[in-house]
């Protein structure tokens, strides 16, 4: 099983709860083809660096999983036919980059931790 990353954008006409209904759909969708959910985090509503769609902002999510290299063109299949998808950027992580998430990771929960 390979570690990999992905970073989509939904629309931003979509209230909070539609968001995260959407990337429940992704997460249910991973765990049914037998990946792993390693890490998600929300970045919230952003700028967009060109309009989309005519669009300006958007929400970004990242999801990191352990799977295997079949279930990624399954996942970016779903993607393609979900209307409420932007962009989505899936790339698979190199051992140098898997210890840098890792210590992001860690980080960002001790973070979480002292607030």
């Amino acid at each position: 099983m390979n570690n990999y990353e992905t970073v989509f954008i939904l629309t931003p006409v979509l209230s909070d709860a539609q968001m995260k209904e959407a990337v429940d759909k992704f997460k249910d969708f991973l765990t049914a083809e037998g990946a792993k959910i390693v890490n998600e985090e929300n970045w919230g509503l952003r700028k967009l660096a060109y309009p989309i769609q005519k669009k300006s902002t958007g929400f970004y999510s990242l999801l990191e999983f352990n799977g295997e290299p079949t279930v990624i063109a399954k996942l970016e299949t779903q993607f393609r036919r979900d209307e409420r998808i932007l962009r989505f950027l899936t790339f698979r992580q190199d051992k140098n980059f898997a210890e840098y998430a890792a210590k992001r990771r860690n980080k960002s929960k001790e973070t979480k931790k002292e607030i």
